[in-house]
């Protein structure tokens, strides 16, 4: 199984098991998410708990909440949104701060990339939702959900420079 962690941060933020599609020249990889149900499952049994002592399902916990698989397995924890202002003022000491740690080859594709990228994302800013690893780390790699016109289910879009590949 592979692993993407934050190359900053260390964070796990997605593995092979959420398949990808590299948009803007391999700049962002596109992952979708689904709701999934999280709690208890009611299983009939057959019993009749009524003709028994207690009657009630005494002490279960028996909540059910709906996440977003890839929310969940990697406790991504959710970000204010940006502004067009702000927006720019992450993406500059992002690049400030991933360009050292990629290689040569690396760097030169981030930089030819990255202001496409960019002029793609700002226009969706309103329609993002913002995650970060569970650290929280103020300079993370940011993770970007919103729904494409008549989802239902969460698209993801990360910045492939910004992972590292981890075998488990």
């Amino acid at each position: 199984m592979l692993v993407y962690t934050d190359l900053l941060t260390g964070d796990e933020l997605l593995s092979d098991s959420f398949p990808y599609k590299e948009i803007e020249n391999g700049i962002l990889w596109e992952v979708e998410g689904k709701w999934t149900t999280q709690g208890c499952v009611e299983v009939n049994i057959g019993a009749n708990p009524s003709a028994e002592e207690g009657g009630d399902d005494e002490g279960v916990d028996d909540t059910v909440q709906k996440v977003v698989d890839i929310v969940d397995t990697f406790r991504l924890q959710e970000q204010p949104t940006y502004d067009k202002k702000g927006f720019i003022a992450y993406i500059k000491k992002y690049i400030k701060l991933l360009t050292p740690k990629l290689s040569p080859e690396q760097q030169e594709e981030f930089k030819k990339g990255i202001e496409g990228a960019t002029k793609y994302l700002l226009p969706k800013l309103k329609d993002f939702q913002f995650f970060v690893g569970e650290s929280m780390h103020d300079d993370s790699t940011v993770v970007f959900a919103y729904y494409k016109e008549g989802a239902t289910n969460p698209t993801f879009l990360y910045f492939a420079h910004g992972l590292k590949e981890v075998k488990c």
